[in-house]
């Protein structure tokens, strides 16, 4: 169990130091934290403060799960093992999560949970937070596909369309009916980035990745085209598209939005290219399954692909450079694997006991130093130690099917 503990005072005096010279450096950011220099120098608004919310010294992570038998939606507090309800979506299929609040689709809309807990990441050093858990309220429409925000924007792309949502109003409890994104043919997620807005599969090819300003205007096209747009990833190095080839990195440098393939490096076929992004949020090791039987490991720095045999998959992630990929497959064992050389280096048999169909609901979340198994069949989760040969750190028990689920606050 992960715990606060007191420590000693030289190191106490370490971090006064150094949240001195961080005092200094730190702008406003995601969350509009106030930055000190942002204020007059008699005022007492501390560093980092953000209204309505209680910054904690590390991360305070929670799990927004729900049960899609009876729609009850849940928040499990990491820390204190504290369990809320949240509330009740009918129907809930789909679950996704942008650091801090929940979307859980169903056939006709989207129920958003504001989980209470989140991070403000601010490059060089990165503030945590918690507040309230409650329901936010629900976006008519078909199930979202995507869901990506930032300090201003959340974007929720649908099947054959996209809003966006001010994420100020969602922070205070309110959805509004959004703003549509116009002139969006293609399949392709939009997602908010660097005060623009990254539109993927518009053009008449529906192979671009088009960049435009808040309002939604063309600013620029990127040269590099993206067939097939499917799945996306937001990380330090830029933005991700899958593309049937391959992916493409997009960045910007001064205004200047430039792309990057990444090529698989061999034929694939369509059942076996990367459909779907799995990793630690702002990690640039990402994770994907490779058809039925393997894993593809896409380390964006290096801007290399590699696949790794590991049996029927289910469930993938990873937290990111030097941590293992950790898959877990049909037969109900996790795995952990080293993401260069593909060798196994442990695994434990994990959801025993479950059905097919059990299992095949489970996923895996990641933080910094734990992973998270929902369980769906003995109605707990369990916490592991990735670092630690798979170590089983702690089983919470809940009292009912946790058959979705979404990490937030890390």
């Amino acid at each position: 169990m992960r715990k606060l503990v007191m420590k000693h005072a030289k190191t106490r005096a370490a971090a006064a130091l150094a949240a001195a010279v961080l005092l200094t450096g730190c702008q406003n950011g995601p969350g509009r934290a106030k930055s000190a220099e942002a204020e007059p120098s008699s005022s007492a608004t501390p560093h980092g403060y953000v209204e309505g919310a209680e910054e904690t010294a590390e991360q305070r992570p929670r799990l927004v799960m729900a049960d899609t038998g009876t729609g009850e939606i849940h928040v499990l507090d990491l820390v204190t093992e504290d369990v809320t309800r949240v509330g009740r979506a009918e129907g809930v299929r789909d679950i996704a999560g942008d650091g801090r609040f929940a979307y859980l689709g169903t056939g006709t809309g989207t129920q958003i949970v504001d989980s209470g807990a989140w991070k403000v990441d601010h490059g060089d050093h990165a503030h945590y937070y918690r507040s309230k858990i409650r329901g936010v309220g629900r976006i008519g429409g078909g199930r979202p596909e995507h869901v990506h925000s930032d300090a201003d924007l959340t974007a929720v792309t649908f099947d054959g369309g996209a809003r966006l949502f001010d994420r100020a109003a969602l922070e205070d409890g309110s959805v509004g009916r959004g703003r549509p994104v116009a002139g969006r043919p293609g399949e392709g997620p939009v997602v908010p980035y660097r005060e623009h807005l990254l539109v993927a599969g518009t053009g008449t090819a529906r192979d671009t990745v088009e960049a435009r300003d808040r309002d939604g205007a063309p600013v620029a096209s990127v040269a590099e085209r993206c067939p097939q747009v499917r799945g996306t990833a937001v990380t330090r190095r830029g933005v991700v598209f899958g593309c049937s080839d391959g992916a493409l990195l997009v960045t910007e440098e001064d205004g200047e939005f430039t792309g990057e393939r990444v090529p698989y490096g061999r034929p694939v076929d369509a059942d076996d290219r990367a459909l779907a992004f799995e990793h630690r949020p702002g990690g640039t090791t990402l994770a994907a399954a490779a058809g039925d039987d393997a894993v593809w490991v896409l380390d964006v720095t290096e801007r290399t692909w590699k696949r790794v045999e590991t049996g029927p998959v289910v469930a993938v992630t990873t937290a990111g450079e030097g941590a293992p990929l950790l898959v877990l497959t049909k037969d109900g064992t996790l795995s952990a694997y080293d993401p260069t050389t593909g060798e196994r280096t442990a695994s434990t048999e994990l959801l025993g006991g479950a059905s097919p169909e059990q299992i095949a609901s489970a996923v895996i979340e990641v933080d910094t130093s734990r992973a998270y198994v929902n369980d769906v069949a003995a109605r707990r989760v369990h916490e592991i130690d990735y670092n630690d040969g798979l170590r089983r750190a702690r089983t919470l028990t809940v009292d009912f099917a946790p058959a979705l689920m979404v990490e937030t606050g890390r």
